[in-house]
């Protein structure tokens, strides 16, 4: 399993907590389980794959972390969302944005390039293109203003991310 194989099933799970109450551990328990994959990989690609420990590490990561720090990151998203009412913004659409701001603010293992190119290549599979242009300006404008980056441009090693691997 990659890298944005393990970001995409966290992207699922970070656009579950939007519906109901449920907490980040409450949504991990039920769904990063074996069993929970099982049924799903008959569908969905995604879910032949257990993911390994390290796998489980960072969606868990990812998916707490947005959790935890969700008014901060939609704080983010409606101020760079320029005339748009956070509510407005596609569901998955803004699940991808909380995971890659979440990323980039406190994955420094994770370049910034690379979370904003997933995070692009990602709204493409479950929106439209004009919302993943949307969201590549939103996150830009986000890393260029918060952290003062100007250049995003991934090098090749960024750009062909490594798979998430057992030590």
């Amino acid at each position: 399993m990659t890298r944005n194989n393990a970001r995409e099933i966290a992207v699922h799970l970070v656009f579950a907590l939007g519906f109901g109450s449920r907490s980040a551990e409450e949504v991990l328990e039920g769904e990063l389980n074996r069993e929970r994959f099982a049924a799903l990989g008959e569908e969905n690609p995604l879910y032949a794959q257990y993911p390994n420990e390290k796998q489980r590490e960072y969606i868990r990561s990812l998916v707490e972390g947005v959790y935890a720090h969700g008014e901060e990151l939609d704080g983010y998203i409606s101020r760079y969302a320029v005339g748009w009412a956070l509510s407005r913004i596609p569901r998955m659409a803004r699940a991808v944005l909380r995971t890659a701001m979440y990323e980039v603010l406190y994955m420094p293992d994770v370049p910034n390039a690379a979370a904003i190119d997933a995070a692009v290549e990602l709204t493409k599979q479950y929106e439209p293109q004009e919302v993943a242009s949307f969201v590549n300006g939103i996150l830009g404008s986000f890393v260029r203003t918060e952290l003062g980056e100007s250049e995003l441009e991934p090098s090749e090693e960024q750009a062909e991310e490594a798979p998430v691997r057992e030590e």
